[in-house]
């Protein structure tokens, strides 16, 4: 089991949901943390945090972005962070897994479960020990108080299911060499 740090550089964060039924608005957070237990040959073992700042949404139209800082969406004033807790890790296959974990959003937690595929591992000396994966799921905005229902010609503006992928690469860091020889 060694302690890992997500790579910034190589990670993302992005959601999409449904504008008037029609289209897929597509966004992501420009900057997220995470810290992990990672135990490559039990990863049932393993556990994620991650920590994700409201303020850093972005879907590349800077009217609809302070939309979704303000009150009615994320609140990023009252609520400046977003945060995923894992509870377990169930293996599914050999590189697949669910990882279950409570979402909190703008002060509600729920559970939720992402499909995650590990997309390799990589040793070397001058990168170091990494891992990365990739996690998929759906969530329900209105569960965490997002959001408003307006309607338009009978549609939803903004639709209540939002998708969401990761993409990451976690770091292994060194333990301080005291701490490797005791």
């Amino acid at each position: 089991m060694g302690t890992w740090q997500l790579d910034p550089y190589h990670t993302q964060v992005e959601f999409s949901v449904k504008h008037l039924g029609m289209m897929m608005v597509r966004g992501n957070f420009s900057e997220v943390n995470a810290t992990a237990n990672i135990d490559p040959d039990h990863p049932e073992s393993s556990w994620v945090q991650l920590t994700i700042p409201t303020a850093s949404i972005r879907t590349h139209n800077e009217t609809r972005d302070n939309d979704l800082r303000g009150s009615n969406f994320l609140d990023v004033d009252t609520y400046p962070t977003i945060t995923f807790k894992s509870t377990s890790v169930e293996p599914t296959t050999e590189d697949r897994f669910t990882l279950k974990g409570d979402l909190t959003i703008k002060g509600v937690t729920a559970p939720v479960a992402l499909e995650v595929v590990k997309y390799g591992e990589f040793n070397d000396p001058m990168m170091g020990h990494r891992i990365a994966y990739s996690g998929q799921g759906r969530i329900k905005r209105k569960d965490f108080g997002v959001g408003t229902d307006f309607l338009l010609d009978g549609r939803l503006v903004v639709g209540d299911e939002i998708h969401i992928n990761v993409e990451g690469e976690l770091v292994e860091k060194e333990e301080p060499a005291e701490a490797a020889s005791s």
